[in-house]
């Protein structure tokens, strides 16, 4: 079948699913009503959530927990309370803190198009999966810093729950450095990422990679990397396309583990040169987490701290960021992509995938993008690299579990169709987080309650200085609650849920442990399977800087440079 065919089938495809689609959530500035958007003008009101078993980082217990203007006013057993109060029985389920993502992409302009969820729809999706805050990238304009915090705040006016900021670099130069202290001391900023990938767009070089992760220190912000060596990968890319790989394996086969592994200890080495705490995102692969492992091991670079976060799907994705690992590469491995025809890729899933299809002139025509819907950067790796990930979260190598949702169409997703490079890489996964993580670490006794509580939501507000307003189920922390059920069973699929996207990467993952109730801010946003939620109610959270990952720079710095017995005194030659 010509490549022209599969384009028409790919179109005519994408057309059934979106129009066949029951996603919950719409956009609330585009004509429908309010009903339609599941949009209630709530209040703030009492809450007491009865008899569940709060869990906290540290300890669990059972207590009843009162909520009034949006504060956690108190947590003991047998709070009586009047008429006025909203009381909600969580006896038999979990109490926790709400998700916090620290990894998302909402209203992204990125290889030419923009991610399908923005900062209403995501957080709507969000909310409905138990998560009640997350901290989106802020992409420079032009460059500017400024320019770019300007314009995220304009696509956050709409916002439903609480949000931070972390800030891209693009580019460096003195306005740059002097745009980060701004961002730092005035914005609320208190972490600076830097791309090692995505040559000739957002890749940084060394130098700028040591330029800013010395501003970083000077001002008590976390650098962040991406980690894969950009160059190899353009030559990865370039490899590929003159052996005639243009489909999505194609983007897997060109940037393997060990460019992963390269720019992860190389960003290792160079944080631990300057002193400064590194965050590496997207952790997808041993290669990565082995030298996030031995750093962390290290004497000499025992001042670093590696961030991962975990993909929501174990058994199809991994885990990603060094120290925080992404729920989709959790459960997602290569096997999906290893055969080089699409056609043939295409026909195979289509035996053993739920997923829909048409008959057009006697071709089966499966939806080609649910290929094309794994493409993420870094990639999906082979089968093996998602357990050890597993293995790393549970023992503590890797930090935290987030999402790095950036979810594109699949007529987003169709660009590449004939080259894969131009593949928008991305997938979703802020709804369903919580509930992965739960299924695939709690449910399978890998973690306890306490563990999830601390990897989806406690360690994040630690790390970004907002503990224990966040992160935390105590008395004066902001009321971000989850009521969660372990003997519920949940289903994934694109049908049911709420972001725009037309498509669903862990579509048909079922498991147990359900979010039954999400507050949000002191408003129950989440309840019988229904969101009530308000655009425009979430608030910034500015995020200070030097969190705990800072203690102790200074007397390390001072001890490096007393080794040195600087200045050393010489005779010049000539005398």
């Amino acid at each position: 079948m010509a490549l022209s065919s599969l384009s028409l089938l790919l179109m005519l495809s994408t057309l059934l699913s979106t129009s066949e689609s029951n996603n919950q959530v719409c956009d609330a500035w585009n004509g429908y009503d309010e009903a339609q958007c599941g949009i209630q003008a709530s209040s703030l009101s009492k809450i007491l959530i009865k008899g569940g078993t709060v869990v906290n980082a540290h300890h669990q217990e059972i207590a009843d927990v009162y909520v009034e203007n949006g504060i956690i006013v108190a947590v003991k057993p047998n709070i009586k309370v009047g008429d006025d109060v909203t009381v909600l029985d969580a006896t038999g389920k979990y109490v926790m803190p709400g998700g916090i993502d620290p990894h998302t992409h909402l209203a992204m302009e990125f290889m030419g198009t923009e991610t399908i969820d923005d900062f209403f729809s995501g957080q709507a999706a969000a909310l409905a999966g138990g998560t009640t805050m997350h901290i989106d990238f802020v992409i420079p304009v032009n460059g500017s810093l400024s320019a770019g915090f300007k314009a995220y705040e304009r696509k956050a006016e709409n916002s439903c729950m609480d949000y931070g900021f972390h800030m891209a670099i693009t580019k460096w130069d003195e306005v740059v450095a002097e745009e980060m202290e701004i961002m730092v001391k005035e914005k609320g900023i208190n972490s600076f990422k830097f791309f090692m990938a995505y040559k000739g767009s957002l890749m940084v070089n060394d130098e700028l990679l040591l330029e800013g992760f010395k501003r970083c220190k000077s001002f008590g912000a976390l650098a962040m990397v991406h980690a894969e060596n950009g160059d190899a990968v353009f030559e990865g890319q370039k490899r590929m396309i003159e052996l005639g790989i243009t489909g999505p394996e194609g983007h897997a086969l060109s940037r393997p583990p060990m460019l992963e592994g390269e720019a992860t200890t190389r960003a290792i080495r160079l944080a631990s040169f300057v002193n400064v705490p590194l965050y590496v995102v997207h952790v997808m692969s041993i290669d990565a987490m082995e030298e996030i492992a031995n750093a962390r091991k290290s004497v000499m670079l025992s001042c670093l701290f590696v961030y991962s976060e975990i993909d929501n799907d174990i058994d199809r994705f991994l885990l990603k960021d060094g120290g925080f690992y992404c729920i989709t590469y959790m459960v997602v491995n290569i096997s999906l992509l290893e055969n080089s025809s699409i056609l043939t890729r295409s026909l195979k899933a289509l035996l053993s995938s739920s997923d829909k299809f048409i008959i057009i002139l006697g071709f089966p025509c499966f939806i080609i993008f649910s290929y094309f819907r794994y493409v993420m950067s870094p990639p999906i790796r082979a089968s093996g690299h998602n357990k050890a990930l597993q293995a790393a979260l549970s023992s503590g190598v890797l930090q935290l579990v987030g999402t790095d949702h950036c979810p594109f169409t699949s007529t987003q997703k169709s660009f590449g169709i004939d080259d894969f490079r131009k593949i928008p890489n991305g997938v979703n996964g802020i709804e369903e987080r919580m509930h992965l993580v739960w299924h695939t670490m709690v449910e399978s006794g890998k973690i306890s309650p306490t563990d999830y509580v601390r990897l989806t939501s406690t360690e994040c507000a630690r790390i970004f200085n907002i503990y224990p307003r966040k992160g935390a189920i105590l008395a004066g922390s902001d009321a971000d609650i989850i009521i969660l059920n372990p003997n519920s069973s949940f289903e994934i699929t694109a049908r049911s849920h709420h972001s725009r996207l037309d498509t669903n990467v862990f579509e048909g993952m079922k498991g147990k442990g359900k979010v039954e109730v999400t507050i949000a801010g002191g408003r129950i946003v989440w309840e019988n399977d229904q969101l009530k939620v308000v655009p425009g109610s979430g608030k910034y959270i500015e995020m200070p800087p030097f969190s705990y990952l800072f203690d102790g720079i200074e007397k390390a710095d001072a001890k490096y440079l007393s080794s040195l017995h600087a200045p050393v005194k010489r005779f010049n030659s000539a005398t």
